[in-house]
């Protein structure tokens, strides 16, 4: 049986030259930037990487380069299968599973139509794990695109019956359901990870393992500090979680090209360049550099605060 995976994870994002390639530079500078703010794994391949718009090459090259970057460091997890067939599926998934990655993580709306149950689900999901290596570790992933399909409680509970599913990356948004995961996948190696800032903190209480948001990509050392002092003192905790929760509200507003922005201004790596959002998002977004700046000083005054803590 696999342990689980959890802790405070990035969806880890994809730097790119002007000319549209990946910045390996940059890209090795924001793996080190992750692991120096806390992060306890990554998640490589994964829709904050972009990994619609990635070729299976370049999928594969991201996952083997962050694999020997880390070195061991902290598990390394990656998705990648886009395709609708399940030969191309099957193709993408053992592909990255070559890489060595820690664990695979399957992509739940890839497992099924909108319209479609969980027979369909079941079947999809049995024949994608006959032609997966069985040493491989795997993980799901409520992908919100192109749309967002929650698994049932039946289906949870059959992923974490077969211990091979180490983390599902949980985008239901909502802590009664997180809860209720939490109860399902009990000692099992299953971890539920919440991904929804609103409920970060109060999700962690109740049991799910960290989280694996995209505001990890901002400030994950303020989500370690809540999951691992957070109780102890509980007034910074809350005041905390409120100034989190406020701060994820920029995630509409242009990510995961509004990642790369807060990254270029950190001086991780040098250009904003996405393929996933073209326009300008200063332009749409008024006075969004106001509110990056904002978040800039925020986090800064609660890592003076908890650095006063000793």
């Amino acid at each position: 049986m696999f342990a689980p995976i959890g802790g405070i994870v990035p969806v880890v994002l994809t730097p790119f030259t002007p000319d549209n390639r990946i910045d390996w530079e940059g890209y090795e500078a924001l793996i080190e930037w992750y692991l120096a703010h806390g992060s306890e794994a990554l998640f490589a391949v994964c829709q904050s990487s972009e990994m619609q718009f990635l070729s299976l090459q370049e999928r594969v090259d991201l996952a083997r380069f962050t694999m020997d970057k880390v070195k061991g460091r902290v598990p390394v997890v990656a998705s990648g299968h886009i395709s609708d067939s399940a030969e191309d599926q099957k193709a993408e998934m053992t592909a990255i599973a070559a890489t060595g990655v820690d664990g695979l993580v399957l992509v739940t709306n890839r497992l099924a139509q909108k319209d479609e149950g969980t027979d369909v689900f079941r079947a999809r999901l049995e024949d994608l794990l006959a032609a997966l290596p069985k040493d491989v570790p795997l993980g799901l992933y409520e992908c919100p695109a192109p749309y967002r399909r929650l698994l049932t409680d039946d289906e949870i509970k059959f992923c974490a019956d077969t211990g091979r599913f180490l983390m599902l990356k949980d985008v239901s948004c909502n802590l009664d359901v997180v809860k209720r995961r939490v109860a399902l996948t009990k000692g099992s190696p299953l971890a539920i990870s919440n991904a929804n800032a609103a409920i970060a903190y109060p999700a962690m209480q109740a049991g799910s393992k960290g989280f694996c948001g995209v505001m990890n990509n901002v400030h994950p050392d303020l989500y370690r500090w809540l999951e691992d002092h957070g109780t102890s003192h509980p007034e910074l905790a809350e005041e905390l979680a409120v100034f989190l929760a406020l701060a994820a509200m920029c995630e509409p507003m242009g990510y995961p090209k509004l990642a790369k922005v807060y990254h270029q201004r950190l001086g991780t790596f040098r250009h904003d360049h996405c393929r996933t959002i073209t326009y300008d998002i200063f332009d749409k977004f008024w006075a969004l550099d106001v509110i990056l700046d904002r978040i800039e000083q925020g986090t800064a005054q609660f890592r003076q605060k908890i650095a006063a803590l000793g």
